[in-house]
């Protein structure tokens, strides 16, 4: 069997040559083995009919035997000669040929030097791609980060807008003032609750 890749025609015909000269090699090899178990067949019977033959069936599988290695031999060397004009005459592509999926190359060729630049030139944008895409992502957890930031803020606004509600049930409109308001009743309770505490333990020691 040929040795070349041939990979231009495995590209056209969708297999290798190699493989479809190999599929008709077994194809031919396993109908001469039929051929020669039908002829034996045949003598077989032959043979029946002939009580007085001395000749037994075991002589006829090795002559069969024998016969189809003879066989064999001459035919692969026939067949390495019809892959070999195959392979070159039918299943090969001309090197001045070119199939349409390539004809780009032709019409806007390339030299190594110049293939590398542009390969260079797309690695340098695919970076620079990774790099905007990374920055967006840090852009997008930044928005959620001030909508959380807002939301707090916003929850703030109707505590500070609550106070001011309530600082207005008790007659303080000011901001500053009801701050003042809230701190007066808070050392007010801190002392009530110390007055408690000092209550409870006299009770206690009693």
């Amino acid at each position: 069997m040929s040795v070349n890749p041939m990979a231009y025609e495995a590209q056209f015909f969708g297999f290798t040559p190699q493989t479809c000269m190999l599929r008709v090699y077994i194809a031919f090899q396993d109908y001469l083995f039929e051929m020669m178990l039908v002829v034996e067949s045949v003598i077989l019977k032959k043979l029946e009919g002939c009580p007085d033959s001395k000749i037994s069936p075991f002589q006829i599988r090795k002559s069969t035997e024998k016969f189809l290695l003879f066989m064999k031999e001459h035919f692969d060397h026939l067949f390495s000669k019809m892959e070999q004009m195959l392979l070159q005459l039918v299943l090969n592509i001309p090197k001045n040929v070119l199939l349409p999926e390539d004809k780009v190359h032709e019409q806007y060729p390339y030299s190594k030097e110049q293939f590398q630049t542009l390969q260079g030139e797309i690695d340098q944008l695919q970076k620079q791609y990774k790099v905007e895409v990374s920055a967006g992502q840090a852009l997008l957890a930044e928005l959620e980060e001030q909508k959380m930031v807002q939301a707090e803020l916003e929850k703030t606004l109707q505590w500070f807008d609550g106070l001011e509600n309530i600082c207005r049930e008790h007659g303080t409109s000011n901001l500053k003032e009801s701050f003042a308001f809230l701190t007066q009743m808070s050392k007010k309770l801190q002392d009530i609750l110390k007055e408690v505490e000092k209550k409870n333990k006299r009770l206690q020691k009693k």
